[in-house]
This record gives C-alpha cells, structure tokens and sequence, in this order.
C-alpha cells in the first residue's frame, strides 16, 4: 500500500484499517496488497461453505414443509458480489428468510444476543458464524469483518433497524449506511412479511404465509466531512435504504416511513431500547 499520510515509518493496524476504510470500494484492487490481506485474512470470504449450504437446504424444505412461501423479484438478485444485502427485521426469523430465497454464502452481522428469539434456536447464527455487533455500542472487530467481506466481493447481510424491537419500521441505526458510504458496495434491498404470524399461525392449525419481495439494487453512496457534519450524511443515506425496504412491505408497516402521519407518530414515539444493553 505504500506509505500513509506522506510518513516513512511502517503504519500500525490501526492506521492500515483508518486507511481502508476512507479508501472507496472501486480502489480495493488497487491496495490490495499485504496491508489490507491482514484483514481479508483474518476474515476470509466465503466460509463454511458446506455447512451452509446444508443449512440453507434444510431452511428452504422447513418453509416448505411448514408454510407458503411466495417470493417476488427474484429477477433483481445478481450474481455474485459486492453486495450489502437489507431488509426490515420484525422477527428473528427474518434472517433465515433471507438465506433461503438468496443463492450466496453470505455473511451477516448480527447482536450479541438473539433478545427476542426462544432460547431453543439461539444456537443457528453461531452455526452459520455470523459475525457479532455490539448494540448501543463500538463493534470494531465486526466493522472491519464487514469491511474484508465486501473488499473480497462477498455479500453481507444486515439489518438495518439494529434488531427485532419493533413491528413497524424505525430509523436505521449507522452501521448499513457507515457500511455503504466506506466501502461503495451496492446494496440489495428486501421486504419481509408474515414473519411475526410464523408460529402463533402454526399454534392454530394453520400454514402461514410468509412474503419476500427483492427490489432492484442501488447505490453506490458516498459521506464526506467529520463529526455530525458526517454524522448527518449518514443519517440520510440510512433514510434512503430504509425508503427503499419501506417500499417492500405493507404499507401499514413503514412505520416512521408511512404516508399515514398517524402511522408515522405512533412509530416515533417508539425509542430504540439497546443503548444501554451491551448486545
């Protein structure tokens, strides 16, 4: 990579990873090089290839089994990445819908703990190896996997709400939009419905329903300046991706996102319940 900021000494880890992550995505095959393959070394694309694979099959044929699973625009998914896969997450069954209608071994960012998830699942994302973030909190292990997952041109599955704590859309916490803006990956946008219905449909006898709606990709997003100047940037970039997911579901479910601006009160009103749980 050469030198950093015009000095001769050899940068520490911490300079190399400031380096990559002001660095756009289309420069990544250009520094390549032994600084940043410490990173894509560590966390190396794609894992556990075999492993998923079999859990995605037996994802799909539990659906299968279990419910009616419809999927719309499927036309959109590309082939391979880079990509920043997100959608809206109500239910902790969220994820494992995404796995089943997508073809990659995709990595997710996930929290330390599955809060509203039964204890009896709780081990599937250590599983899959997602790689855990800190809610209401720094997560920079988790940032700078993220970062050599999509230098690798992998996909990367996130949440953008920052967890299941609500069943109408809320803002998006930074991290998707810090993710897009740093790295210049294109992002996947999709729409959940039916998840929060899954069991309590089966509990009565009935199959449920369950929807998946895959927008066209967009992107690329940039974020210039510091401090709140950066911080506002990303803010509104987090308003977009979250635009493009409220587009995909019910319309009594786009939360602070609605036309509705009863709909749209009565999910601001809402707060974020993680700033003080360290997971």
């Amino acid at each position: 990579m050469g030198r950093l900021c015009g000095e001769g000494r050899p940068p520490t880890s911490e300079a190399r990873l400031a380096f990559l992550v002001k660095t756009p995505f289309c420069h990544y095959t250009v520094i390549m090089g032994s600084e940043v393959r410490d990173y894509t070394a560590q966390f190396p694309y794609p894992r556990r290839r075999l492993l998923r694979f079999f859990m995605r099959r037996g994802i799909r044929l539990a659906f299968r089994i279990l419910g009616r699973l419809r999927v719309e625009g499927r036309e959109n998914i590309p082939a391979s990445g880079p990509l920043l896969v997100v959608a809206n997450h109500f239910s902790f069954l969220d994820p494992v819908a995404v796995i089943c209608v997508t073809p990659w071994p995709m990595d997710f960012l996930a929290g330390l703990q599955m809060v509203n998830a039964p204890p009896a699942v709780t081990f599937l994302p250590e599983m899959w190896g997602v790689y855990r973030v800190r809610r209401g909190g720094a997560s920079r292990d988790a940032m700078r996997a993220a970062i050599a997952v999509l230098a690798q041109k992998g996909v990367l599955g996130v949440m953008p709400e920052g967890g299941n704590w609500a069943s109408v859309l809320r803002p998006a916490r930074p991290g998707a939009a810090y993710l897009a803006a740093q790295t210049g990956a294109p992002l996947l946008p999709i729409g959940l419905d039916g998840l929060l219905d899954f069991f309590p449909s089966l509990r009565q006898g009935r199959r449920p329903t369950v929807t998946v709606r895959i927008g066209r990709s967009f992107g690329p997003f940039q974020a210039a300046g510091q401090g709140r100047e950066r911080r506002q940037q990303l803010d509104a970039i987090g308003d977009k991706i979250m635009q493009r997911i409220a587009e995909l579901i019910p319309p009594e479910r786009r939360g602070v996102y609605s036309d509705d601006p009863a709909l749209r009160a009565a999910a601001q009103a809402v707060a974020y319940p993680y700033d003080d749980l360290l997971g």
